[in-house]
Order: C-alpha cells, then structure tokens, then sequence
C-alpha cells in the first residue's frame, strides 16, 4: 500500500491549490491528497491570517489521522499551527518553511527568501530565528503579488521572482534560494534556469514538493516528532470550538 501524505491548505478559497497541482508528486508508492479549512482567512498574508486559520487547520489534521493519513504538510510558508498540531497527533506533521530552511541550511551557507509581500516579512524573519537559521539567512525579498493574485499573470510573476533570486545571489550573497510562499508551487525549475543563464548555479528551493517528500522520508524512516517537545494537551472545557476528539 502507498504512502498516504495529506496536504492541509490553511485558507477557505477555492482553487488556490488543486489536484492537478500535485499530479507530479504521485507515484506508485506515494499518495498526495490535499484539503481546504472550513472557516479562516481567504489568504495568508500576516500573523493575523494565520492566527485566524488555526482552528480549522487542527480540525483537518486530527480528522487526517483517524482517516489512517500517514503524514501531513501544512500549505503555507508561515507554519500556522504547526507545534499545536504536533501537540495532537502522533503522526509527522511538517510545515514548510523549517523544512525548506532546514534543507537550504544543509546545501548551502547562506540563503535568501523570495516571498509576496512586506507584510510576510515579519513572519519569515521570526520564524527563520526560531528555526535556529537566522545568522545563516543572507536575506528576504518580495514581489509585490498577493497571494491571491499569483496566478493571474505566470509570466510576471516568473520574471519577478527570477529577478528577486538573481540579486538576492550577486548582491546579498545567497548561495541557495528558498521560494518563500507555497503559492509558488512550480516555478523553481523556471527561477533555477533562468539564474544558470546568467552563471548563477544555486539550489532553488519549492517548499511543497521538499516538504512532501521529507514527510514520506520521515514515515519510512520510522520517526515522527518527540512527544517530550510536543506534549498531548490535557482533557478540558473549550468553549465555542468544535474539534474531533483526539487522542490523549
């Protein structure tokens, strides 16, 4: 039987990720599946957004392991949720930008973020110190496109981000580049090419398909998250939240 890792899309909107997006990450061993919240935010964009998108993201998640999930990855570059999730399950759950800074902190010395906006900045800032890899961050970029807009014009936003990358390398001394908004989700190939073009031969990093395949990595390793970091809550009143039950 393949290995079952279910992607969580933190948002309510429609659309944004869909299963086409992850054909290629299918194989014979391997099943992705992938899900919306039920109530949250329409985007990520700030701390806020992210807040707002919790609940529905641990909904998801206890739901995703009763149903037998082996793994999960949560869809957005701002971890939402991700030590709470831990906290109840006991399946790996990964988010993807400690994954992606992890494996960017293992290719290369330094490396730089290309996101959508300043008010993400903040957010990847904090969680790049609390991930332990701040000294190794050479910098964060933007391209000025929401989150829901990102696919409105590829080619612009192929450009935009090739530029962010290639001065992120030549100016700001990145030796890898992590795309720091899951929205981003296929465009390495293009920003990797179009920096070799110029003799700028960098990793180029797409946070889903790295942090997929770390999860199936995790799974067929043996090895999930350590419950003396990530203890199960105790049993108590929670008013106005409606959770499944999860185990204690």
């Amino acid at each position: 039987m393949p290995l079952h890792i279910r992607i969580i899309t933190p948002i309510v909107t429609e659309g944004v990720r869909t299963l086409d997006d992850i054909e290629s990450l299918q194989s014979d061993d391997l099943r992705v599946s992938q899900t919306l919240i039920d109530i949250g935010p329409a985007s990520i964009e700030s701390e806020f957004d992210g807040a707002l998108s919790v609940p529905g993201l641990l909904a998801r998640a206890i739901e995703a392991e009763q149903e037998g999930v082996d793994a999960l990855v949560i869809d957005c570059m701002g971890d939402p949720g991700l030590k709470a999730a831990r906290e109840v399950l006991s399946i790996p759950i990964l988010g993807p930008s400690e994954t992606s800074m992890h494996i960017a902190a293992m290719l290369a010395g330094r490396f730089s973020l290309i996101t959508v906006l300043e008010s993400v900045r903040p957010m990847l800032s904090d969680l790049a110190k609390i991930y332990g890899v701040w000294e190794r961050l050479a910098s964060i970029r933007v391209v000025d496109i929401p989150v829901l807009e990102i696919g409105a014009d590829l080619g612009r936003l192929n450009a935009a981000l090739a530029h962010q990358a290639a001065e992120a390398v030549a100016h700001d001394g990145a030796d890898a580049i992590v795309l720091g908004c899951t929205g981003f989700f296929g465009c390495a190939e293009f920003i990797a090419a179009e920096l070799a073009a110029r003799g700028l031969s960098v990793p180029v990093i797409d946070p889903i398909p790295a942090t997929v395949l770390t999860a199936a990595a995790l799974v067929r390793a043996g090895l999930t998250h350590s419950k003396r970091t990530y203890p199960t809550p105790p049993q108590k009143q929670l008013k106005g939240f409606s959770l499944p039950e999860f185990r204690r």
